[in-house]
């Protein structure tokens, strides 16, 4: 790992929720509903466009595209180490 650059994220799934975090920062994820009457439905719906910022204290600090990237990447790895489905919006 280089120095100053921040640890790989690791994924928490809570009741209702993923927890990401890196290094000191926390993100809360919140699922999208699922589409009624859908055949194959996904265990979590990740909504894109609403990872923004950190969770408080690190809210200022806004998640940039390449942060984005570790971050789905890992969520993903997560999902397919438990058997689960995750989709992303």
């Amino acid at each position: 790992m280089a120095k100053g650059r921040d640890p790989e994220p690791k994924i928490t799934l809570t009741e209702g929720s993923v927890r990401v975090r890196r290094g000191e920062k926390i993100l809360t994820l919140l699922p999208l509903p699922n589409f009624p009457n859908a055949e194959d439905p996904p265990d979590f719906i990740v909504d894109l466009d609403g990872i923004l910022c950190w969770d408080a204290p690190h809210q200022a600090i806004e998640i940039e595209i390449e942060e984005l990237g570790y971050i789905v990447h890992a969520i993903e790895e997560e999902f397919e180490r438990l058997g689960l489905k995750v989709e992303f919006e």
